[in-house]
């Protein structure tokens, strides 16, 4: 009889493996991440409750699952961090709209579904403090927000998808038409000062000043070319394409920046794998590593760019070629059932005051790489929504 039970045992702990390995790729992640974090505020590595890009970003993936599968679990996951961050007259827990940093908007965004599902006007109060720190951000001489206040004078290819995005959708939801011509000049602009025209590709950043260390004398461009700042910038060209009115004088030109940055970044795949290192032109580089978040930023714009029929219909195809080898690449299964995404850079930035990040490529290739990471997690959620996989 002890015999027969362990076998039984075996055969049912099989059967559920059997089971949760013919979900979706997009089930699969979402039920990984909410198991290794019970509670929604923990994603991300959290200790402690915070406002913070990365659990909006993910969070946000995991109500795409939601709109998805229609189950409620979804949710009702990532409303509890909404409902525990934001508080009954609209403030945000731990956000300070006078630190003048734009990551802060992009949580923003995930409060929208929230919004449009519970009718909870402190969710609509969050989105309007939010909304009103673009109004004092501060500028460039032409106009281009500041990564963040302590890095004056400096512009990211991350902030346009940390702002634009969640302005584009703010404009469309609550009648605000003059956020289109913002975005449209951040974005256009953005791609004016990174942009190298000998590769096509665009820098990490910008320098007005010419102040940092980093900034080319002559350009203020950073020295290299950093996949996750470039695929930040392409995800935020396809998600305010989604708001972005079809007769705005200057959609057509952010359709063409999309195309132009799309058809360059499939230049510098690696063969063998089809996949993108961390410094993107450096391909097959000593020191240079194949990296996930990167590379599924990638993937989620040529998808989404040719299903909305922004970018030619052959980048779907491109598209689900390089998931199916992302999955291979990136994805690992787990004894428990549960699946994991390796390889994301942990952080890159420019400048700072603690360890000066001087933007070299013994940088970039020198920092830390971890598993689970929200920044690869989200966009390969989002992408295998959009594939059904």
């Amino acid at each position: 009889m002890r015999k027969i039970g362990i076998f039984m045992v075996a055969l049912t702990f099989s059967i559920s493996v059997c089971t949760q390995s013919a979900d979706p790729y997009y089930v699969r992640m979402a039920d990984s991440e909410m198991k290794r974090n019970p509670e929604s505020w923990m994603v991300d590595f959290s200790k402690e409750l915070k406002w913070n890009y990365c659990h909006g970003l993910e969070l946000g993936a995991i109500l795409d699952v939601w709109n998805k599968t229609g189950n409620r679990k979804y949710f009702d996951y990532a409303e509890s961090y909404a409902d525990n961050v934001v508080n009954e007259d609209g403030t945000i827990k731990t956000y300070r709209l006078e630190e003048y940093n734009i990551d802060r908007l992009n949580s923003g965004k995930m409060l929208f579904p929230i919004y449009e599902e519970t009718k909870d006007k402190k969710y609509r109060l969050a989105m309007a403090l939010l909304r009103s720190q673009m109004n004092t951000h501060p500028r460039t001489s032409d106009g281009l927000f500041w990564h963040k206040k302590i890095y004056p004078h400096q512009v990211w290819l991350d902030g346009i998808y940390m702002g634009c995005p969640f302005l584009a959708q703010y404009g469309a939801r609550f009648g605000e038409p003059q956020l289109f011509d913002e975005v449209a000049h951040q974005i256009i602009g953005t791609e004016k000062v990174t942009k190298d025209k000998k590769t096509g590709l665009l820098y990490h950043g910008w320098d007005e000043s010419r102040q940092q260390r980093w900034a080319d004398p002559e350009t203020g461009r950073s020295p290299n070319f950093w996949s996750r700042a470039i695929g930040w910038y392409m995800m935020a060209l396809v998600d305010v394409l989604d708001f972005m009115p079809e007769n705005h004088p200057r959609r057509a030109e952010i359709i063409r920046i999309l195309n132009d940055i799309s058809s360059t970044i499939e230049k510098y795949r690696d063969p063998a794998t089809g996949m993108w290192y961390q410094v993107t032109d450096k391909v097959g580089a000593e020191g240079n590593y194949l990296e996930s978040s990167g590379s599924a930023m990638f993937i989620y714009t040529w998808v989404k760019g040719a299903q909305n029929g922004f970018l030619p219909k052959v980048f779907e195809e491109k598209g689900r070629t390089a998931y199916d080898q992302y999955v291979k690449r990136f994805v690992k299964e787990n004894p428990d059932g549960t699946i994991t995404v390796t390889d994301a850079c942990e952080v890159a930035g420019l400048g700072g005051e603690k360890e000066y990040r001087d933007g070299s490529y013994a940088y970039y290739i020198s920092t830390p790489r971890r598993d689970n990471d929200p920044k690869a997690v989200a966009p390969f959620i989002k992408v295998s929504v959009l594939l059904d996989k």
